[in-house]
């Protein structure tokens, strides 16, 4: 019975819908992974406790019941994480679901230097849009992600433009001329969306045509549930798209200064 995504993705009250087992001691407890405060970098965590204890004995019936987990960090043994867990469904059938009703430490964004570089001043946008999707307050945490889209799409592109490959770059060039005269961020996507480089999509997936169809839809006329799905499309899109641009054009830099010095070397 998977739940490690539950435990380290989902936010607060957003049901997984899941076979489950009629008892407790069938109740999976699998590592997560969270960033470390103590050990300042990501690490693996492990459940410490058993979710029966509470409740007096191994096979304590699952149905309607609200289970404790907490977990340690292996790197430092320290830092400990807590959450709150309701199972309730079908049991019978095995069909139900669950989801977080508590958790702390909260969400956060803390020791990721390369998101905190790229938001800026806009930081606070991302924290109180994770605050919202803690909270399962969907419209609210689009709204965040949305303001943060709209004021560094332009910056993103602009480095997107520096990695562009050469056989690439006259296309490029054209659409970004006319980026330049539109205003509307979506507009602005849909003309660069297609240009980007291999090396930015996972698994085929183009994190800028997430954005530009999440941002598309609009928070007029949907409920709490759909906005957070799409509330986590535009953060998931927003952060991987910074990190990848921020390691290929390391990885460039890296590269011609290599190239440059080999050059330097074999003409003296």
């Amino acid at each position: 019975m998977p739940h490690k995504a539950l435990l380290e993705t989902y936010p607060l009250y957003k049901k997984l819908h899941c076979k489950l087992p009629e008892t407790m001691e069938h109740i999976a407890k699998p590592p997560i992974s969270f960033s470390c405060p103590t050990c300042k970098s990501m690490q693996t965590y492990v459940m410490t406790n058993e979710y029966y204890t509470e409740f007096g004995y191994v096979d304590s019936p699952l149905s309607a019941r609200i289970v404790r987990a907490t977990y340690c960090c292996v790197g430092c043994r320290s830092h400990y994480r807590d959450f709150f867990i309701k199972f309730d469904g079908d049991f019978l059938e095995q069909k139900g679901w669950m989801m977080k009703v508590g958790q702390f430490p909260p969400w956060g964004i803390a020791g990721d230097p390369v998101i905190e570089k790229m938001l800026g001043s806009h930081k606070d946008h991302l924290e109180r849009g994770l605050i919202c999707e803690s909270q399962g307050y969907g419209i609210g945490a689009f709204s965040y992600y949305r303001r943060i889209a709209e004021e560094i799409i332009d910056e993103l592109i602009g480095d997107i433009g520096e990695i562009i490959p050469a056989s690439d770059r006259e296309h490029f060039e054209a659409a970004f001329e006319k980026v330049k005269n539109t205003r509307q961020t979506a507009e602005k996507i849909s003309l660069i969306k297609d240009l980007l480089p291999l090396s930015l999509e996972i698994e085929g997936m183009n994190p800028l045509g997430v954005i530009y169809r999440s941002l598309s839809e609009g928070l007029h006329s949907n409920s709490d549930e759909e906005c957070l799905d799409y509330a986590e499309a535009v953060r998931e899109s927003l952060v991987f798209l910074a990190s990848q641009v921020s390691e290929t054009k390391s990885r460039r830099r890296i590269f011609t200064e290599k190239m440059k010095h080999l050059l330097a070397s074999k003409s003296d």
